[in-house]
C-alpha cells in the first residue's frame, strides 16, 4: 500500500476529566467527516496493559504529504486541537512515515 500515515500519542493532564475525553474523542471522530483527505482514521485510549505507557492514540492514514498537510493545516482539525486537546494536555509525541 502506498501512502502517507501520521501516528501521534498523547498523555493526559489533571484536566482531563471523562467529559472532555469524551468530547475529544467525539470532535476527532467527526474529522473523517469534514476532512476528504483522511483515507483511514483511528483513534483511542491505552488498553491499560503496560505500565508507563500514553493515554491515547491517533493513527490517520492518507495518500501522500500533501494530503496529510491538508488535515494538519485544516480549520476543523485546528479547532478539535485547541479547544478539546489542548487543554487535557501534559505531552505529545508524533511521527509521519511513507507506507
Amino acid at each position: 500500500m502506498a501512502g502517507f500515515r501520521h501516528v501521534v500519542i498523547f498523555r493526559w493532564n489533571e484536566n482531563a476529566t471523562d467529559e472532555r475525553k469524551r468530547a475529544m474523542v467525539d470532535g476527532l471522530n467527526a474529522l473523517p467527516g469534514a476532512i476528504p483527505e483522511i483515507e483511514a482514521y483511528h483513534v483511542g485510549g491505552d488498553a491499560g496493559i503496560n505500565p508507563g505507557n500514553y493515554d491515547f492514540a491517533v493513527v490517520a492514514d492518507f495518500a501522500d504529504r500533501d494530503a496529510y498537510l491538508v488535515y494538519r493545516d485544516h480549520p476543523v482539525h485546528r479547532a478539535v486541537i485547541n479547544e478539546h486537546i489542548t487543554p487535557i494536555l501534559a505531552e505529545r509525541a508524533a511521527v509521519q512515515y511513507e507506507l
